[in-house]
């Protein structure tokens, strides 16, 4: 029998050492990618997927839309809500007003800490519900409508 290292049991140890990394850096918001615990542990893909999973199993990470992992800490509270309705909240919040331009995609997707196509998708709801107007390629998006609180349930 060869002196191998068992692979049972790495994304456990794997698992410890995000942890700790967790614990050590308490601005840590997202977790390393799958590519980053492959090449920084060394580590097969499907053990990297499962020490997310024994985080999640933890509490310490969640999923996120985009196969990236969200650190979940003890007492922080996170809006889980869908994006366009995170989104539409900018127009009560900003006390925006009907014809009023809307913040591009970039400047939302930096707000919201998601990718621009994301934030498009996003945006591209709140067209079809009739809450936001596009102006065309270019142009600035305007209020179209202020969303109630039934709209955003």
């Amino acid at each position: 029998m060869s002196q191998q290292p068992s692979p049972r049991g790495t994304f456990l140890e794997v698992a410890d050492a995000v942890k700790t990394r967790i614990e050590a850096d308490p601005d840590m918001l997202e977790l390393p990618s799958a590519a980053d615990l492959m090449r920084d542990y060394k580590i097969s893909r499907g053990v990297a997927l499962r020490a997310f999973g024994a985080l999640q199993r933890d509490g310490v990470a969640e999923p996120v839309p985009g196969g990236r992992w969200r650190v979940v800490r003890a007492g922080a509270r996170t809006d889980r809500r869908p994006l366009e309705d995170r989104i539409s909240d900018v127009i009560t919040e900003e006390g925006l007003e009907v014809g009023a331009a809307f913040p591009s995609a970039s400047v939302l997707a930096e707000r919201f800490g998601v990718s621009r196509p994301t934030a498009t998708k996003a945006l591209d709801k709140l067209e079809a519900a009739g809450v936001l107007a596009n102006g065309g390629q270019g142009k600035v998006r305007t209020v179209r409508a202020v969303p109630t609180r039934e709209e955003r349930s």
